[in-house]
């Protein structure tokens, strides 16, 4: 892949969609956001900016050091990217501000930046702090006294978890950005190599793993958010690790086999997410057997199937329903099943989905993987006699049968 520019951030991910993300972030969390370039320089419109750093950037020496700040924010970031943690600093007017870094191939190329906010700390003037900083630029005392005992103080663990939550949603967005380039390039290549069949099969599925759905992320952080008002933090805090992780799981390699044990911690993550979302109206219940969480199995098998359970067959049912995920040993194979109580599914369209080209590809909500690409690779690892079969009936439910060889060492 050819060197990127270090100007190109809007080239590499749509400045729509990392609008639309910037927004609902600072609706579900109450934080200020914008997205900046590799020079500090913002590429999206500011959201929910407060009425303080909106005085002080309508000075041109308040301007340049919010430029120059956001600038040294987002390459601090990028020196704490190993540890897997963005930066939470001071501006230069003295406000709390979170930064992490966007980083493709090993380059920065600009920084997700948030805050505006007054941290809690005891024997701290914070206003002190500010009027210190800003000395000497001609503001008017009074507006900036008003504009900044509004801001919001804010207690240092829910700094953490908006932290944590910006990294997350930066890494997505390089998966986004990753993806819209292989892409690019893996038309250059077909065109030249007709029997790149397999590298172009593998390369579908990497490429429609990065299409995360955002919608997803959206209404997830809106329940946190919901969450938040609603509680304290304990409950709000187990979403967030359970978004973050069944994230990292979706972002990784699709390629590889996994433990079943791992795709059950993903399936619980993202019923957790759904059970806060649809509350006693889903129920999900899971029974494997011990003796088989430690075979190997494609990854993302479990987690599109349960998903395509809720959206196309419990949340259209006014009382919902529920979903029993179950594992055991028949034979010489193992058989996971999947079955739901709701609305159902002909089977005439069961076997059009089946039937359907090699090309077509039916997409799932939050992966991005439908059904019928679970199957495709199943068989892809273990031959044509294993896969996904369904079983459904209309106003009854639906089964789905993966059935895998009994490769237990």
């Amino acid at each position: 892949m050819e060197a990127l520019s270090r100007s190109v951030l809007g080239q590499i991910v749509n400045i729509q969609i990392l609008q639309e993300i910037q927004d609902h972030f600072s609706e579900a969390t109450g934080l200020a956001a914008v997205i900046v370039d590799v020079e500090g320089n913002p590429i999206t419109e500011p959201s929910n900016f407060t009425k303080f750093c909106t005085y002080i950037r309508s000075f041109p020496q308040g301007l340049s050091g919010c430029t120059s700040c956001d600038d040294r924010a987002g390459r601090a970031s990028r020196k704490n990217i190993d540890k897997q943690k963005p930066v939470v600093y001071l501006c230069h007017s003295g406000l709390t501000d979170l930064a992490a870094p966007i980083i493709v191939q090993d380059q920065y190329i600009g920084a997700f930046l948030a805050g505006q906010v007054i941290l809690e700390k005891e024997d701290y003037d914070a206003k002190a702090e500010m009027f210190r900083c800003v000395s000497g630029l001609g503001m008017e005392t009074e507006v900036l006294s008003e504009f900044f005992d509004v801001i919001e103080v804010v207690p240092e663990k829910r700094l953490k978890a908006a932290a944590d939550l910006i990294y997350i949603m930066t890494n997505y967005i390089v998966e986004i950005g990753v993806s819209n380039i292989s892409q690019k390039q893996l038309v250059k290549e077909v065109k030249a190599k007709a029997h790149l069949e397999a590298t172009l099969r593998v390369t579908e599925l990497k490429a429609l793993q990065a299409q995360v759905n955002p919608h997803f992320l959206f209404n997830a952080l809106n329940t946190i958010a919901r969450l938040a008002l609603l509680e304290g933090a304990s409950r709000t805090q187990e979403v967030v690790y359970a978004l973050s992780d069944l994230l990292r799981d979706n972002l990784q390699d699709i390629d590889v086999l996994r433990t079943l044990e791992e795709e059950v911690k993903s399936a619980k993550d993202y019923l957790l997410i759904q059970k806060v979302r649809f509350g006693d109206r889903i129920q999900s219940f899971i029974d494997i057997d011990p003796q088989i969480l430690k075979i190997m199995i494609p990854a993302l098998t479990l987690q599109p199937i349960i998903e395509n359970a809720i959206i196309h067959g419990l949340e259209k049912k006014v009382d919902g329903g529920q979903i029993f995920v179950s594992g055991r040993i028949e034979g010489e194979q193992i058989i996971i099943i999947v079955t739901d109580t709701g609305v159902g599914v002909p089977m005439e369209r069961i076997r059009s989905i089946f039937r359907a080209e090699k090309r077509t590809i039916t997409h799932g909500q939050t992966t991005g993987l439908g059904i019928i690409n679970v199957h495709k690779r199943i068989q892809h690892h273990f031959g044509p006699e294993y896969g996904l079969e369904i079983e459904s009936k209309v106003g009854e439910g639906t089964s789905n049968y993966i059935r895998l060889p009994d490769c237990r060492a």
